[in-house]
């Protein structure tokens, strides 16, 4: 019932969600997002529930929107094929390349597989510079997605067409994966992941285990790149580069790759960063990296996996003792971090943005990069920051380690019978 009520809400969380934030912006993040959840969760069915690092997975959902691009212009010359089915031409194209380079990608686990999706990440790469033809060399491929005869009068020219078909497939795709890890080939990848020797022991081959896992995954990750070349209406090679690859990589990540919604926190995260935050600082990587190495040190099972230590705390009641420090946290952590933003605000002024003068506004402050007083200033803020946070993380730690031993005693006392 529980289970049921979930999916229930987030098919009505895809319904409403273009009708609560209905600007075309919001229609446009909104799409991305869709198109992002699947192809994250399609790369966690790889790293999470595989134990398969890929520094590759953009070759999967790249070809996939090479494929559904070259297939939408041949609708407008006339091919019978409705569009609505083009992502599904993205998935099995990435389905069938999968077939072909994931025998060789899967004979090696861990350091060496990772190795070999860089190289075959490198190798395709490089071909779509020099297949032009195919790839369309450095201005990429165009199509029009208003092509076909409008079925029930849906022509997919407005973005609210586009963006409910990509929450169909969204919810689709969504489910059949969450279903996949609930079969017995779902259950045997785990056991790969975590102890291959006995996978093999007790005879099943944990290659063709891994093999069959690598192509299911690409045809999800090719539909999601089918659903980008609908929505852009453009595929360049961008989209199966390393860089596109290490996107899929640090998100996944830090949405949380041990709990199947991870991913989906990690798609949205990613959307904001890449569309908003970018808009806000020409520093948003070097933000993002350093939000990845803290969360790597902090919280490594990522977003999800917070979102769940506070549910178990506060299902035994704990957690309204910690809200008051969670705030202090906060308001110690502010300081610390708007000081560091600060300072690197003003390098890349001058830097990047020397030509626009030394003056910037930051958080409705103007800092001057020529001035020693706002280095001075923001240095100060920076370290009265992390003093004060340090001197308040330290009681955090150790509250939050006595919680974590009462509920421990807690959960021994209720097993005992």
């Amino acid at each position: 019932m529980r289970r049921m009520l979930v999916w229930g809400l987030y098919a009505i969380i895809l319904t409403l969600a273009p009708l609560v934030f209905s600007s075309s912006l919001s229609q446009t993040l909104l799409s991305q997002m869709g198109i992002a959840i699947i192809v994250c969760l399609s790369y966690n069915m790889l790293l999470g529930q595989g134990g398969m690092l890929s520094f590759g997975h953009a070759v999967y959902s790249g070809m996939g929107a090479f494929l559904a691009i070259h297939t939408l212009n041949r609708v407008t010359g006339g091919l019978a094929l409705p569009v609505s089915l083009i992502p599904l031409v993205g998935g099995l194209a990435s389905l069938a390349l999968a077939l072909l380079l994931g025998w060789v990608t899967t004979r090696k686990s861990a350091t060496p597989f990772a190795m070999i999706t860089l190289g075959m990440g490198e190798l395709v790469w490089a071909m779509a510079l020099m297949f032009p033809e195919f790839f369309g060399g450095e201005a990429g491929l165009s199509g029009n997605r208003v092509a076909g005869s409008p079925a029930l009068g849906i022509s997919f020219g407005p973005q609210i067409e586009v963006y409910y078909l990509i929450a169909l497939y969204t919810f689709v795709c969504t489910a059949l994966m969450y279903a996949f890890t609930r079969t017995p080939l779902g259950r045997m990848l785990n056991a790969v992941r975590d102890n291959p020797e006995r996978v093999a022991f007790v005879g099943y081959n944990p290659q063709m285990v891994r093999y069959l896992a690598f192509v299911i995954a690409a045809f999800f990750a090719g539909i999601s790149g089918g659903l980008a070349a609908l929505n852009f209406e453009i595929v360049t090679s961008e989209v199966v580069s390393g860089y596109r690859s290490g996107l899929y990589l640090l998100f996944t990540f830090l949405g949380g790759t041990t709990f199947f919604f991870g991913p989906i926190i990690g798609a949205i995260l990613m959307v904001l960063a890449l569309v908003l935050l970018s808009e806000f600082t020409q520093a948003w990587l070097l933000y993002l990296g350093l939000v990845f190495i803290v969360m790597v040190m902090v919280a490594p099972g990522g977003v999800a996996a917070l979102v769940m230590a506070n549910l178990r705390l506060a299902r035994y009641g704990y957690l309204r003792r910690l809200w008051p420090a969670y705030l202090v946290l906060l308001a110690t952590g502010l300081p610390a971090f708007a000081g560091a933003a600060a300072l690197l605000e003003m390098v890349y002024q001058l830097q990047l943005g020397a030509a626009l003068g030394p003056e910037l506004r930051f958080m409705g402050v103007t800092l001057n990069a020529h001035a020693p007083g706002s280095w001075l200033g923001a240095a100060m803020v920076m370290l009265l920051g992390l003093g004060l946070f340090e001197s308040r993380r330290r009681p955090f730690v150790r509250a939050w380690d006595e919680i974590q031993h009462a509920i421990a005693q807690d959960t021994k006392r209720r097993e005992v019978p």
